[in-house]
């Protein structure tokens, strides 16, 4: 439990498109990929973190906060498979170390279409553009797209939106059980009101990549709701995680 002189130990993913939601995070905020995340939450280092949702649907021991999310509808940008063959050809598909939830929701979208490559880990970013088949999400995805690059891009935010007619959600806010959280929830839920009303702010003053790229993804690309269609969204991927065996998944708790 943290007491009132003890600040929460919170994680978020150190890309462009968490920055609405942690700007205005008064406790102790550590950035790591969500892989590490992950891990770090496991082993109870941290309070919260702004995670995967296959964190959370693969392992029941978190409650996700109502209400605030990363997702998309339709086209994200910053979740991709880059490809020099027809996915048809897949054997092995080589992934960013970073993710957990695109390598699961990657494996769903081909399985769908009867295709089962095998998945690697990419050694480095610099080898991205060598493979006839990368897996990469956030700012080095967007970094790739930007690039010069001879790859046709498949979107698995819009791939998902044109399979499900649904949003997909990337991360949600995880929280660890056992401890008190009440001004923790609070917390976040301020950070998102505050994100939301200062998003202008953000994407004049941010430094990745350019402005209009980044007016263009928060307005266009990336939405941080999580609500009714959401959680439809949520409940599909379970299904189809159950469906073609990437489980056990256990049904989401979410708190407001």
């Amino acid at each position: 439990m943290a007491g009132d002189d003890k600040k929460f130990r919170i994680g978020s993913v150190p890309y462009l498109n968490a920055a609405p939601l942690t700007r205005d995070i008064d406790g102790e905020l550590i950035f790591a990929p969500p892989s590490k995340l992950a891990e770090m939450l496991r082993r109870d280092e941290l309070d919260a973190a702004l995670v995967s949702i296959t964190e959370v649907l693969l392992n029941d021991r978190y409650d996700i906060l109502d209400g605030v999310a990363i997702g998309s509808l339709g086209e994200v940008y910053s979740v991709i498979l880059a490809y020099k063959k027809p996915l048809a050809e897949a054997t092995e598909i080589f992934c960013d170390t970073a993710s957990l939830t695109s390598v699961n929701l990657l494996k769903v979208l081909l399985a769908e279409k009867n295709l089962f490559p095998q998945f690697k880990p990419l050694e480095n970013y610099a080898a991205a553009p060598e493979k006839d088949f990368v897996l990469l999400i956030g700012d080095p995805a967007i970094e790739f797209q930007r690039s010069a690059h001879s790859h046709g891009i498949f979107d698995l935010g819009l791939a998902w939106t044109e399979l499900t007619n649904l949003p997909f959600v990337y991360a949600v806010w995880a929280l660890r059980r056992g401890i008190e959280n009440k001004a923790l929830r609070s917390e976040l839920k301020q950070a998102k009101r505050f994100g939301m009303e200062t998003l202008d702010h953000i994407i004049e003053t941010r430094e990745e990549f350019d402005a209009d790229f980044r007016r263009d993804y928060f307005e266009w690309h990336i939405q941080f709701h999580l609500g009714e269609d959401e959680k439809r969204a949520i409940a599909k991927f379970c299904e189809l995680l159950r469906q073609h065996n990437l489980g056990p998944v256990f049904a989401p708790k979410f708190v407001s």
